[in-house]
């Protein structure tokens, strides 16, 4: 059950509906629930979802899982603590903006709100576009095995020591990295099969795993490395604005232009002195030419405007910054500018998909990413059982039987002890590049590619543990 027919609320039930989940969509705006109703395959309750009645109209007594991300707070919160108490709802999760309510606050226990996991789009938005600062180069970055693990999506350009060659010639080229391309997408489209003789081209989008000390090495071997990040200019001091300049600062020179004058003088007075916050339209073309846009090495955009958002980055872009990033919030319009002048479109509602996949997904799934606007996933699962009892464990990769194009890119060992209990500060964990006869052992966190989300299902076979199973 989805509590709010929003952004999230959309994109979420788009993604389960995909894969034949039963969904209800609870919402007080009739007229958007039947916008949902027309284009997905799902249920809708008209109502207030913090009212026991109306939750049990639409059949929270069979409920699963409930996601509460209507507007405010305080809905999501007595929302999943009515799902908790009165309809003891297995799972619930909360979308929460304020940072007084964090995972693990003891007030979201179950003998407080009975909220089991957090989300936060605001600062799942701002990690996603801090990563992207760190790394210039990349489309991506995503983190699997407490950040042991890196997964980045790159555009190869012309020049990069790996370009032009074939995946057979990586070893050689790029001695000691131990890398392993799980995905190329060549015009939009992937290829199917990864031999060999697979030549990597420019314009390709390159999609690689690889231990996170070496992301750089990696970067530099698909394209020619960007300088460092020095000067940012964003557009837009909203939530994410703040947060992400209160994160930054210090780090970087950055300036803020925000268009209304209150929210200008209240950024003012809680960012250091070395921001400078201007009250303007950044789709000025004069203030952003008098403020030296074309000496920037970033421009973002982050209005709650998409029209906005991208004017200003096209601006900024024909102005001289050298990198232009926008928040998107329509998947059609991010769909349309990403890889032009714009050089990444980003969607809130879909980098916080992959927090939610993971307690859909079966299996001991711990992260999972949505990738190219959802047509894609990247899982991390725990190997449970044994060989009586998975198919994963005690086998060779080759043995498992993954769908065709799924890929198994790393293994992280060592993060738990025999009995499959957390290693805690005593472990030693071992980051694996897999290939085809790479054996797979009980508790490794085994981390897949999935180019086609009509695979997952497939995959998560995979690692369920059985007491019938018989390879």
């Amino acid at each position: 059950m989805i509590l709010g027919a929003g952004r999230v609320g959309e994109s979420v039930a788009e993604s389960l509906v995909s894969e034949r989940n039963d969904i209800t969509v609870v919402d007080t705006d009739p007229a958007r629930l039947r916008e949902l109703q027309e284009s997905l395959d799902l249920r809708t309750v008209t109502g207030n979802g913090i009212q026991p009645s109306v939750l049990k109209d639409a059949g929270i007594e069979d409920t699963d899982l409930l996601i509460a991300c209507a507007p405010q707070d305080e809905t999501n919160l007595v929302a999943c603590k009515v799902a908790q108490q009165l309809f003891n709802v297995p799972t619930t999760i909360a979308r929460i903006r304020s940072p007084e309510f964090a995972d693990g606050n003891p007030i979201l226990d179950k003998t407080g709100f009975g909220v089991d996991k957090v989300i936060c789009p605001e600062q799942t938005v701002t990690a996603y576009i801090r990563k992207l600062i760190e790394y210039p180069e990349a489309l991506q970055v995503l983190e699997f095995a407490h950040g042991l693990v890196s997964l980045i999506a790159v555009r190869a350009v012309a020049g990069g020591p790996l370009v032009q060659h074939s995946l057979a010639e990586i070893p050689q080229l790029l001695r000691g990295v131990d890398m392993r391309i799980v995905a190329i997408y060549r015009q939009d489209r992937a290829l199917s099969e990864l031999e060999g003789q697979t030549r990597i081209e420019p314009g390709d989008e390159v999609f690689v795993l690889a231990a996170t000390e070496n992301i750089r090495t990696v970067l530099g071997a698909l394209r020619r490395m960007d300088r460092p990040v020095r000067r940012l200019m964003l557009a837009g001091g909203g939530k994410v604005g703040l947060r992400l300049a209160r994160q930054i600062q210090g780090q970087y020179q950055i300036k803020i232009i925000e268009p209304l004058r209150a929210r200008a003088e209240y950024l003012a007075t809680q960012l250091e002195g070395g921001v400078l916050v201007l009250q303007g339209d950044a789709t000025d073309a004069d203030l952003l030419g008098d403020e030296n846009v074309q000496d920037m090495d970033l421009f973002i955009a982050l209005t709650s405007d998409d029209e906005d958002n991208i004017m200003s980055c096209l601006l900024a872009k024909r102005l001289g910054a050298r990198r232009v990033i926008a928040v998107i919030n329509r998947g059609a319009y991010a769909d349309l500018v990403q890889g032009t002048t714009i050089d990444i479109a980003i969607s809130p509602s879909h980098t916080v998909l992959g927090e939610l996949l993971a307690f859909v997904r079966r299996g001991d799934v711990e992260a999972v990413h949505s990738l190219r606007r959802g047509a894609a996933e990247a899982l991390e699962a725990i190997v449970r059982g044994d060989a009586k009892t998975c198919r994963f464990a005690g086998r060779r990769i080759d043995e498992v039987g993954l769908p065709a194009g799924a890929q198994v890119g790393a293994i992280v060992r060592g993060l738990h002890r025999p009995d499959g209990s957390e290693a805690g500060d005593e472990a030693r964990p071992e980051v694996i590049i897999a290939h085809h006869d790479t054996v797979v052992q009980p508790n490794d966190h085994v981390i897949v590619f999935v180019p086609r989300k009509r695979m997952v299902r497939e995959v998560e076979k995979l690692f369920q543990v059985s007491a019938t199973f018989l390879f």
